[in-house]
């Protein structure tokens, strides 16, 4: 097998074209590889995000629970109100998990806070005019 044969340049060629075409070849390879990566996160992004919204909502009623009831524990240790504290504890971190979950279904928790976010939402719900009503209210009955 010749020095042709395995497609490298002859000793009397240089190294340098053989140089310029590897990197061709890296860069080449390179953008297929990342071609291939962003079809494939395109397709199984479905199943990632149901996956990850689930374990996020079981997270978020499970530790909200958690922390109110340590904090009626606590509470109940504090004040000598035995189970008092701590099934208060308890309904308040439950119903606290429930609106988390509610606002992360919803899709308000995306919002840098949850009264920007629902009026977003509100702004983006056809058959509302909430943006319009309020721009009337500021404005006054005489338009000024």
């Amino acid at each position: 097998m010749s020095n042709q044969d395995r497609g490298s340049p002859d000793s009397s060629g240089g190294g340098q074209p053989d140089l310029a075409d590897i990197d061709r070849r890296l860069k080449d390879l390179g953008h297929g590889a990342e071609e291939q990566s962003s079809a494939t996160s395109a397709q199984s992004g479905g199943a990632g995000s149901g996956v990850g919204l689930g374990m996020r909502i079981s997270v978020e009623l499970v530790v909200t629970t958690a922390v109110g009831t340590g904090l009626g524990w606590l509470l109940d240790d504090v004040l000598g109100t035995r189970p008092l504290m701590l099934v208060i504890g308890l309904l308040l971190g439950g119903a606290a998990g429930v609106m988390n979950v509610y606002r992360v279904a919803q899709g308000l928790d995306d919002g840098v806070g949850l009264g920007r976010a629902m009026e977003h939402k509100r702004q983006d719900t056809p058959g509302r005019s909430g943006a319009g009503q309020a721009q009337a209210k500021e404005e006054g009955p005489n338009g000024g």
